[in-house]
């Protein structure tokens, strides 16, 4: 007979009890058991690109896979080739000039970015200022490092962007890093120079590290801009950037980090003690990738165009109202006056209609009376999921 396993009496530590299981994990199990009911749920939740990187790129990766003294671990800055494409790709669309050998580091993923800025530069109390709505790690990570977790409202009637009004008349003596995100996700508000201007001045008047997490400026957006274009920026910023959207390579963990040469020094002493390098034939392949011409991106877009077409109708199935003039992956909405909350309303197009869309309440207070819907979803999809709100008396 088998013995009954018994956990021991043991806890956690005190960080653990500070964050909960992220949002998608757990719905993404729910809307799992739901497939498997037979529910056929349209998934408008996630950004994860489901467009293929470019042929070139895949072509890359299967011939350096072949090469058998290509598999040992790779160095913790990357391959030269890789850090000199994203200088170039910089070079490029953004106009940044960047050192490859000092001031890139590659990352797997910028998710994981959040963290290792967060550990290099936040001791346990430390102020950390946080877009509210905002991205969740933001938070989830300053919780993890014990920093003191101070949101900054953004608000529709100020474009998305930070009030810096009200910024300077709050308590700043103990803040050490902002968290800013344009092209802004989820509310699709652009970048723009003159925003980046005042952040950056804002970081060098208190002292403040300014960290732009940077993925989703090729998409739905002529003009791609970087923080660090501004004069002076790197002396007081960090940006990532990624390949998972502009790119379609979410799975392949492929971005990067830019600023200046004490910077990232210091990220790589807390980088090199939590990973190794990346698979060097996927560093070729990326390598590749940031090769892609106008016409790369403007196709990807053409695509993406046409999805926002039908998550627009959605959104008007539902009784949402949203800016025409958003860019980035997703589609933002206000909802209707008389819904109840964001995640009631969610709920309800999942459970009767089987369609997920995500609440904005995921990414703060001030996100609660909107949703957001994901343009990773061919227009077959799309057309499917309005078919079947169409079909709700939403607001009944």
């Amino acid at each position: 007979m088998q013995k009954e396993n018994k956990v021991c009496n043991i806890t956690p530590a005190d960080r653990v009890g500070s964050v909960q299981e992220y949002y998608f994990s757990k719905k993404l199990k729910e809307v799992a058991e739901m497939n498997a009911a037979g529910k056929n749920v349209i998934s408008l939740g996630v950004g994860s690109p489901d467009l293929p990187p470019s042929e070139q790129t895949i072509e890359t990766l299967c011939e350096h896979a072949h090469n058998a003294n290509e598999h040992g671990y790779q160095p913790y800055v990357g391959i030269p080739e890789l850090r000199k494409g994203f200088a170039d790709w910089y070079k490029t669309w953004y106009g940044v000039e960047l050192d490859p050998k000092t001031e890139i580091q590659p990352l797997i993923g910028s998710k994981e970015g959040i963290l290792h800025i967060s550990l290099a530069f936040l001791n346990p109390g430390d102020g950390v200022l946080v877009p509210n709505p905002g991205y969740p790690t933001y938070s989830s990570v300053s919780k993890l490092v014990q920093a003191n977790l101070i949101p900054y409202e953004l608000k529709e009637e100020l474009g998305w962007q930070p009030d810096f009004e009200a910024l300077e008349k709050s308590d700043l003596s103990n803040v050490k890093l902002m968290w800013v995100n344009y092209p802004n996700m989820p509310t699709g508000a652009n970048a723009s120079m003159e925003l980046f201007e005042k952040l950056v001045a804002f970081g060098r008047k208190h002292g403040i590290i300014i960290c732009n997490d940077n993925p989703y400026s090729f998409i739905l957006n002529e003009h791609p801009l970087s923080i660090l274009s501004v004069p002076g920026a790197k002396d007081i910023c960090i940006e990532m950037n990624s390949m998972s959207k502009a790119h379609n390579m979410p799975g392949w963990r492929m971005a990067m980090l830019a600023s200046n040469t004490q910077f990232v020094q210091w990220i790589l002493k807390v980088k090199s003690n939590i990973d190794s390098g990346q698979f060097k034939p996927m560093q070729h392949a990326a390598v590749e990738a940031l090769k892609a011409p106008k016409e790369w991106y403007d196709n990807m877009n053409r695509t993406y165009r046409s999805r926002r077409d039908l998550a627009g109708q959605i959104m008007h199935a539902i009784g949402c109202t949203y800016d025409e003039n958003q860019v980035g992956m997703f589609l933002w909405g206000k909802i209707p006056a008389e819904a109840e909350g964001s995640e009631a309303l969610a709920n309800k197009v999942l459970y009767e209609a089987n369609v997920f869309i995500t609440p904005g309440f995921i990414f703060g207070s001030c996100g609660e009376r909107y949703i957001r819907i994901s343009l990773c979803c061919k227009n077959e999809a799309l057309q499917e999921a309005l078919n079947r709100i169409k079909q709700l008396e939403i607001n009944k």
